[in-house]
């Protein structure tokens, strides 16, 4: 890199940043920081534990919000000072290091537009995210296994929290349902992007012949809403059905019908739940699950109003993303356009530049 192309580089960056700052508005954040302040200064404020929780949570993110924010416009005034002075100088030593730095300012600054773009509604939300094979029997059910470890993987690279809600194991390998929740800030804001049919393409290892296949799971991600979002479901909404556990729930829960499957009749969302011995809370955790789903079936169509697409063409009915490992090694999304030879690392839950270039992709069509 020469001292052109830097500087181009630092044009490129300042703008970015300029940009950055219009939809932060790190004065706002200071001032709304300030009025927490004195609410949480006020001795009544605690005697409600539920907003005080609420205000509490939204500190804490606004708090992080504007620490990054400086963080990174520190990095990119500073980067601009010492080259604007190494340049004078004829340092060439501290040239070499600016140019040696300049990739992680861009990580840097590219990671600051993400979380910009992560300002949605429910974005900070955890998030449920729900996996179901499609027709194909053992290969397909090996899918969406694969799928599940993959986000299991993303979840454990970012320290967040994973809960198993409900597994249910394939015949012979794999399996046919499962649902877990992601627990972390802004879990739904990244995993949205993961909504629908994802293709794997791959010689079957359960093929004797050594044919090539191809396989088809559904990914459905809600996130999960707070309780102060007032969603109502009456009873005559829906069909309660009981089952015994299975899978990963373990032999003790195989015993009784504890295992919870709620069908909403109108939009024909089904949602399960086994993760405890007790019916009662499989029960509270499936209206919890189906109560985030409609929740976000209601944002999807909010959406695809104001974008002024029919009803059908939304949804998860789609096929968002292509992975072949054989006859070569590719992943491709459809709505970045975009392609990626590390196969198995992206299958180890390495996806985070997936999902960033589906989610810079979105925000510019």
């Amino acid at each position: 890199m020469d001292n052109y192309e830097y500087t181009e580089l630092l044009k490129n960056i300042s703008t970015k940043m300029h940009n950055i700052t219009g939809v932060v508005q790190p004065a706002k954040i200071q001032e709304r920081l300030d009025e927490i302040e004195k609410i949480e200064n006020n001795p009544e404020f605690w005697n409600d534990a539920t907003q005080a929780a609420k205000v509490q949570k939204e500190k804490t993110q606004l708090t992080r919000k504007l620490e990054k924010y400086s963080v990174a416009k520190s990095a990119v005034e500073d980067a601009k000072e010492l080259y604007e002075m190494a340049k004078e100088e004829g340092d060439e030593e501290s040239l070499k290091a600016l140019y040696d730095d300049a990739p992680e300012l861009e990580a840097q600054i590219r990671t600051m537009e993400i979380e910009v773009l992560l300002s949605g509604e429910s974005d900070a939300n955890n998030a449920i995210l729900s996996i179901h094979p499609g027709a194909g029997g053992t290969e397909s059910q090996d899918w969406a296994e694969m799928l599940l470890r993959m986000y299991k993987r993303w979840a454990e690279r970012h320290d967040f929290k994973v809960e198993l809600l409900d597994y249910q194991n394939g015949e012979e390998a794999g399996i046919k349902d499962a649902t877990i929740l992601i627990k972390g800030e802004n879990a739904y804001g990244y995993l949205k992007v993961e909504n629908g049919i994802h293709r794997l393409v791959r010689i079957s290892p359960f093929d004797s012949n050594a044919k090539r296949h191809t396989s088809f799971s559904s990914v459905m991600v809600s996130p999960e809403i707070d309780d102060d979002i007032d969603i109502v479901i009456e009873d005559k909404d829906i069909r309660i059905d009981t089952y015994r556990a299975s899978g990963a729930g373990g032999q003790h829960v195989n015993k009784t019908e504890s295992a919870i499957r709620i069908t909403h009749i109108e939009s024909g969302v089904v949602v399960q739940c086994q993760n405890d011995r007790s019916q009662h809370k499989n029960k509270a955790t499936a209206m919890k699950m189906l109560k985030s789903r409609l929740y976000e079936l209601e944002l999807e169509e909010q959406k695809a109003k104001e974008a002024g697409i029919a009803k059908s063409e939304i949804g998860w009915g789609h096929q968002i993303r292509s992975y072949v490992m054989q006859p070569y090694q590719q992943v491709k999304d459809t709505r970045s356009n975009e392609a990626y030879s590390n196969v198995s690392a992206i299958l180890d839950g390495d996806i985070d530049k997936m999902i960033e270039g589906v989610l810079i992709a979105s925000n510019q069509s």
